[in-house]
């Protein structure tokens, strides 16, 4: 048999490389996998702020970086104890506060005789803090509506928190997480408590 001379435009099948799909099917889910968790890091995790002030000495002390988790109240409420950074008053114009909650929602806070009680019971801090010298607001009960949280510095007499109207009770919206890793300096790197 002859074979046709000339041009042939007839179709031709082509064979598809199937390691190679896969290959590539691979390397791009490995891809969007990293990229999801990056995003996950840094909107929720990753951002970071500086403690200005001594008013959470000696917890956390002036210029000292810090890691806010962001996630952690999407899935629970702050508790009495936890370190938090917020807005004061929702102010997006301001510095991130970073105090620790001593009042949750339906508390009544109270500052007496340098002491801070809560619903009527002495506040049980971890640690020992010098006896508070002025309660301001605190001076008179401060019941804490549904979504307010009562907050103050550890350094309690140098300490711009919810005892002072500027500041009040900080509502959870204005809330943006939990300081949870200090970041710089290196020496003092870690967990906060």
């Amino acid at each position: 048999m002859r074979r046709k001379s000339g041009l042939h435009f007839g179709k031709e099948k082509k064979k598809v490389n199937v390691p190679i799909v896969k290959e590539v099917v691979a390397w791009t889910l490995e891809c969007v996998i990293v990229l999801v968790i990056a995003f996950v890091f840094v909107y929720f995790i990753g951002l970071r702020t500086s403690v200005l002030g001594q008013s959470m000495a000696p917890t956390l002390e002036n210029r000292q970086e810090i890691m806010i988790n962001r996630f952690i109240y999407l899935l629970s409420d702050p508790k009495p104890g936890d370190i938090v950074v917020f807005l004061p008053n929702g102010n997006e114009k301001s510095h991130y506060y970073v105090k620790r909650v001593i009042g949750i929602p339906g508390d009544t806070v109270q500052i007496k005789e340098g002491e801070v009680y809560v619903n009527g019971e002495l506040f049980e801090d971890e640690d020992e803090f010098a006896p508070i010298l002025d309660a301001e607001l605190a001076a008179e009960p401060v019941k804490l509506e549904e979504d307010e949280y009562f907050v103050l510095g550890d350094n309690r007499n140098n300490s711009e928190d919810s005892r002072y109207a500027n500041i009040g009770n900080v509502k959870k919206e204005y809330i943006i997480g939990k300081a949870w890793f200090i970041i710089s300096p290196y020496d003092s790197m870690g967990f906060i408590k």
